[in-house]
């Protein structure tokens, strides 16, 4: 890491290990700011980013059950914090993994699997505790489980330093090198009291300071970018902004990866937190405006296909419901959502072919399962983002893609 590059220490200074002649730089965190003055371009855009927010709660309220818009706002998080860091897995993958029931993932679909996992666990324990370092530990521990990173004290801080950068970088020649593991106790004591207590900044402003410092904390030996991810809508939900997880940030990182990685790192070197939570404002605001838009045609196919289906005095409105949480299913799938016999389910699926809801894929994986797939409702799913315009830094560049954080 090159000291010269750090010009302000607004938020931390570049240190060296004392008493050791040949140690190698660091940069140690200050405190979480509990005041700032925003300037004006980030007040407009938390304005666009709370109103985005808004209108998301407001869909959940309104819905009659807005747990089924859930599973694929969490799988479409899930795949795209994953892809950030080198998973190699598709949304696709993913829900035909998990439609295929007892064959073993491949390892790019078990860890986003584990996130899935790891987010679900998060929202569960947010009922009765706060975002603490202990439900941080629990959330790696749970991300590592039987995965790639396995081996790097899964739920334990790290007991060595790390740093960002290439494969083959070392400390010298790295981006960026966390604080040393003696001093991520405190930095994270700082950190945990900061999420615990609201104060007089705004819950969208806390949330990207909170990210930023998690992100440069590193308390992990891996995993650190996703947990740093999972907790924006943990935190969102703590605070009563965001019920439920329908908030899809890492979109939005995923496609403008250099950037995030850019701006994360000018607040090191530059203490330029405007900058920083004018992209991560952004990012909300267009990745909430998003998950409003797919939400509503989500809820429009699915009240078309229940009065379809109610008509057939059959069971396709259960079947109707079963696809918003997977558009992919098996023979074998629809049996065990539907109690049905293996002959009631293929005459269900059959019904849902004749009316247009299902098609056939054919065989697919190992054991050559056959599929079929709601194209309908995994094309509203899958569809990319059509991102709002914003000017980016030319300089984004500043982190190999590939590396894992």
């Amino acid at each position: 890491m090159d000291p010269a590059k750090f010009n302000s220490s607004l938020f931390g200074t570049v240190q060296r290990e004392p008493g050791k002649k040949w140690a190698f730089h660091y940069f140690r965190p200050a405190p979480i700011p509990r005041e700032l003055e925003l300037a004006p371009r980030t007040v407009k855009l938390l304005s666009g980013a709370d109103a985005a927010v808004g209108q998301l709660e407001g869909l959940c309220q309104l819905v009659h059950d807005p747990d089924l818009l859930v599973g694929p706002s969490l799988r479409r998080e899930a795949v795209a914090s994953s892809r950030i860091e080198g998973t190699q897995a598709s949304l696709s993958d993913l829900l035909q993994a998990e439609a295929a029931e007892g064959e073993r993932p491949s390892e790019d679909v078990a860890e986003v699997e584990r996130y899935l996992a790891a987010t679900r666990h998060g929202y569960q324990s947010i009922r009765t505790l706060p975002i603490s370092q202990r439900l941080l530990k629990e959330l790696h521990g749970i991300l590592l489980e039987g995965v790639r990173g396995a081996e790097k004290l899964p739920g334990e801080l790290r007991r060595s330093p790390v740093w960002i950068g290439a494969t083959h970088d070392n400390p010298d020649s790295a981006v960026f090198v966390p604080p040393l593991p003696d001093e991520v106790p405190n930095a994270l004591a700082d950190w945990e009291d900061f999420v615990n207590t609201p104060g007089d900044l705004p819950t969208l402003i806390r949330c990207g300071l909170m990210h930023y410092q998690f992100e440069t904390i590193h308390p992990f030996l891996d995993g650190n970018g996703r947990i740093g991810r999972l907790l924006i809508n943990l935190m969102l939900a703590e605070e009563g902004r965001l019920s439920r997880p329908l908030l899809y940030v890492s979109g939005y990182f995923e496609s403008h990866r250099s950037e995030y990685y850019h701006r994360l790192q000018m607040v090191r070197e530059a203490g330029q937190i405007q900058e920083w939570l004018q992209f991560f404002l952004q990012a909300v605001k267009d990745q909430a405006a998003d998950a409003n838009t797919r939400s509503i045609q989500l809820i429009q196919i699915r009240e078309r296909y229940l009065a379809d289906g109610a008509a057939s005095r059959s069971r396709l409105p259960m079947l109707a419901n079963f696809l918003f949480a997977n558009p992919f299913v098996t023979v074998k799938s629809v049996q065990r959502l539907s109690g049905l016999t293996n002959q009631g389910a293929r005459n269900l699926i059959a019904k849902a072919v004749q009316r247009g809801w299902l098609t056939e894929v054919g065989s697919i994986g190992r054991g050559g399962r056959t599929y079929w797939v709601a194209h309908e409702i995994f094309q509203v799913i899958d569809a990319p983002m059509a991102y709002s315009s914003y000017h980016h830094h030319p300089d984004g560049a500043a982190f190999d893609q590939n590396t894992r954080h």
